[in-house]
């Protein structure tokens, strides 16, 4: 059981060092950590509701969960295939693409949700 325990504990580390690496290592991840910050600025200046902030928490860990998937395909794909294999750029696009996606989509949630209340403060 003791063992168990400890592995566990031991994977969290190794989740952290994955977190570290995204953000210390990656523009893209750094811009979304970014928005990250100013968005929770913006929503606690604004006065978000708890709904809205449920929305808006959702949308930025789908963005940051999207972006850190998209990382490991890219570290993967340079493991597997280091020369250049238009199938191993598809897989890059594609996986990019889906972060660009959900972005796409928190941007729009965010738009449905700050707009308003802009709006109220002119």
């Amino acid at each position: 059981m003791k063992s168990y325990i400890v592995k566990r504990i031991k994977s969290f580390g190794w989740a952290f060092k994955g977190l570290f690496d995204l953000f210390r290592n990656h523009p893209n991840a750094q811009i979304h950590l970014l928005a990250v910050l100013v968005v929770s600025g913006v929503g606690a200046f604004l006065g978000l509701s708890a709904t809205e902030w449920c929305l808006v928490l959702l949308c930025m860990v789908l963005v940051i969960g999207m972006e850190a998937m998209n990382t490991a395909l890219e570290y993967l794909t340079d493991l597997v295939s280091p020369d250049y294999h238009p199938l191993a750029g598809k897989a890059k696009d594609v996986a990019a693409a889906g972060v660009l996606i959900c972005a796409i989509g928190a941007v729009g949630i965010a738009a449905i949700i700050f707009v308003p209340k802009l709006m109220e403060l002119l």
